[in-house]
């Protein structure tokens, strides 16, 4: 294995410390570019961690000084906004400079909600039915969308602006929810028909050949009674809340004959359908009818040691260290527009 210089991309404010003296860190904001630092240095790589925040000319100087032979993007946002994460990697591209994880095109399509909607649509992959509601516009709910509904915002991730009132069953409250939507998160919202069901993630990782993770399910085990069952931003990534209600992820089981080849078929065409590359992942919903929902796609999904994707990777026989060193390859390998004409 070729020992190579990465320069870690990572938030300002989660840059990690460069050892950790602590006996946990497991609740640290900034746990994740903290594995994936130390992981690679133990790789016997060379490794900076730059924070950005609005410096992104700071990229081209460390390139410039250093001359980095991958840029592990760990980046989510830029300037503090969501939707101009593919700016990054836009950048790097123009610089020559390989990184890992999705493309430009890719972060842009699986961000936009609705529009990733619609290509999947186009593809004939199953997602529910929705509407989007643009900021400054009232709700007029289409025929189509039968209660119960759930608003999220348009683009936003990791549940942001996710709560059990999401969840609504008339106009009143898909009203008021939406205008919670346009005025606490300044954001567009989309209106999608609630599938009650299991919850299961499938990761993949590739460029042009795609390798499929075993099924990762959520489960809760308290779930309150009556409430609908919902991936909110407190059970996603509040440790304490999560400990109350059981929650935990596991490789799914039981599923219905077929199913998870058919939730690999269905993650293999959405991945290419919104031009995904690196690694992302596919979120379902498995219906009572079952029939498989595509909630939505994550590109660059969380990476920490104990996550999800990492977790299912493990299962597949791609431990954590094997699996950074993967998605290394994989950006080594990237072929960006300019590389292929």
């Amino acid at each position: 294995m070729k020992k190579l210089r990465v320069l870690v991309l990572a938030d300002k404010d989660l840059v990690p410390p460069e050892k950790y003296e602590g006996k946990d860190y497991t609740d640290e904001p900034w746990k994740m570019e903290y594995d994936v630092q130390v992981t690679l240095r133990n790789l016997g790589h060379e490794v900076r961690t730059l924070g950005l925040l609005r410096n992104i000319e700071a990229v081209q100087e460390v390139q410039r000084e250093w001359q980095p032979d991958i840029a592990f993007n760990l980046m989510e946002d830029v300037y503090g906004v969501i939707p101009y994460d593919h700016n990054v990697v836009a950048l790097l591209e123009l610089l020559g400079l390989a990184y890992t994880g999705c493309n430009p095109l890719g972060l842009a399509l699986s961000r936009d909600k609705g529009l990733a909607k619609e290509l999947l649509a186009y593809h004939r992959i199953r997602s529910p039915n929705f509407a989007v509601c643009p900021r400054g516009k009232k709700v007029r709910r289409l025929k189509r969308l039968a209660f119960p509904l759930i608003v999220k915002p348009l683009i936003e991730e990791a549940s942001l602006g996710i709560s059990r009132q999401s969840v609504v069953e008339d106009d009143k409250a898909l009203a008021e929810r939406v205008a919670f939507v346009h005025e606490n998160l300044e954001a567009g919202a989309i209106v999608e028909q609630f599938i009650p069901g299991r919850e299961v993630y499938v990761g993949v990782l590739g460029n042009e050949r795609l390798s499929v993770l075993p099924p990762w399910e959520l489960l809760i085990k308290h779930q309150p009674e009556g409430a609908p069952f919902l991936a909110t931003r407190w059970v996603k990534w509040h440790a304490g809340y999560q400990k109350r209600l059981g929650v935990s992820t596991r490789r799914a089981e039981g599923l219905p004959e077929g199913m998870e080849a058919r939730l690999a078929r269905l993650s293999r065409r959405a991945y290419r359908a919104l031009g995904l590359s690196g690694y992302a992942r596919l979120d379902f919903r498995l219906a009572e009818d079952g029939r498989a929902y595509l909630l939505e796609a994550n590109a660059n999904p969380q990476l920490a040691l104990g996550e999800d994707f990492a977790e299912a990777a493990e299962h597949a026989g791609l431990p954590y260290p094997k699996l950074l060193q993967r998605i290394l390859d994989l950006g080594l390998r990237w072929k960006a527009a300019h590389d292929i004409v």
